[in-house]
């Protein structure tokens, strides 16, 4: 076995096709290809049908945030695309390789981190890394630079001779990435990458994602919805095994939108002037003198506003449309109506702007 993974000829990366530097280079020729298609896919535990004709595609510098409450089929859509349980129909390519009749090449192309980053905490960095090489069939001749590469990509310069253990959990999450990238693979899969570090650690974390989705295709897993908005290009979020959103971060804004409106005047009106006006259902007064004003979807008071703000000299100095935060478009998507429906009075500002650094 020694001798087949110090054999560039014979060493195939994770049993695949053989690995060699070139490899670098085809990664970043396959620029905006597509590296995940995930197509029907269906999964049963006896008669529950835990994953619902899901399909979707992850292109090459794409960053993909996956949400899901407990139980909705994100765990086990996760399980399937890694390659650790089979779907019940369906199919999924990675980097161009079926998983089902390609298993070897498809898993090669596949980076992982674990909710629990799988680490020896009596090795040191380099001792680890050179480890997670070896299991990815890397020639021991190319292992030195493979590891020094993930390194530098993931901000370890000065830890290689560190126990892991002696490690801060920030620096032991990077460890974790740096076993994930080491060969270089077209696809990053990571579970709940930034759980239980401090809010430093999670800047540092999510700036590293952003880095990571310029060379990859990764697939973020977590619970942190403000974190989809300062890492993710892309947003997908499942409830009860089906796909209920798949948007881009641009096109969410569409979904964030309100029926309301939030205006200030130096004159008010009274509440119940406003709440005369064609397609008003209620107005909110505002501890800071501004009003929302909640309104029938299809019968925006906006115009009627303005003029009457002209002709009755209401002092019309701030006008805008209220938007709903991340949070309550997640669960509007994932609760009962009725439950949704709690959250339609209640205007929010996005925890992290779209298009802001986290």
């Amino acid at each position: 076995m020694v001798g087949a993974i110090d054999n560039p000829r014979s060493a195939p990366l994770n049993g695949g096709p053989c690995w060699n530097m070139s490899f670098i280079g085809i990664l970043r020729e396959m620029n905006g290809i597509v590296l995940v298609e995930v197509k029907k896919l269906s999964r049963f535990y006896g008669a529950l049908q835990a994953v619902k004709d899901v399909s979707f595609t992850i292109r090459q510098g794409e960053v993909l945030g996956f949400l899901g409450p407990n139980g909705a089929g994100k765990t086990t859509t996760m399980q399937i695309i890694s390659g650790n349980l089979a779907p019940s129909g369906g199919s999924v390519t990675i980097a161009g390789h079926d998983l089902l009749e390609d298993p070897r090449a498809a898993k090669a192309a596949i980076g992982y981190l674990p909710e629990s980053p799988p680490l020896y905490r009596e090795l040191t960095v380099d001792e680890y890394l050179d480890y997670c090489a070896a299991l990815n069939r890397i020639p021991r001749v190319a292992r030195k630079q493979m590891r020094e590469n993930a390194k530098e990509r993931c901000g370890l310069h000065d830890t290689g001779r560190r126990l892991i253990g002696n490690l801060s959990k920030g620096y032991q999450q990077r460890v974790g990435i740096a076993q994930a990238i080491i060969h270089l693979p077209p696809v990053v899969i990571l579970d709940e990458p930034t759980v239980g570090l401090d809010p430093i650690q999670i800047r540092e974390i999510r700036v590293l994602i952003r880095e990571l989705g310029k060379e990859h295709g990764v697939i973020l897993s977590t619970h942190i919805l403000p974190e989809v908005q300062a890492t993710c290009d892309h947003v997908q979020i499942i409830n009860k095994g089906e796909l209920v959103l798949n948007e881009s971060i641009e096109g969410l804004g569409h979904h964030m939108k309100s029926a309301s409106l939030t205006v200030a005047f130096h004159h008010a009106p009274t509440p119940g002037t406003l709440e005369k006006l064609p397609g008003v259902k209620s107005v909110q007064p505002v501890n800071d003198g501004r009003v929302h004003i909640f309104y029938e979807p299809d019968r925006n008071p906006t115009d009627t506003i303005l003029r009457l703000a002209v002709e009755k000299n209401w002092g019309l100095y701030e006008i805008r449309p209220g938007r709903l935060s991340l949070e309550q478009v997640f669960l509007e998507l994932t609760t009962d109506s009725a439950a949704a429906g709690d959250t339609t009075n209640e205007i929010t500002a996005p925890a992290v702007p779209l298009g802001s650094e986290a």
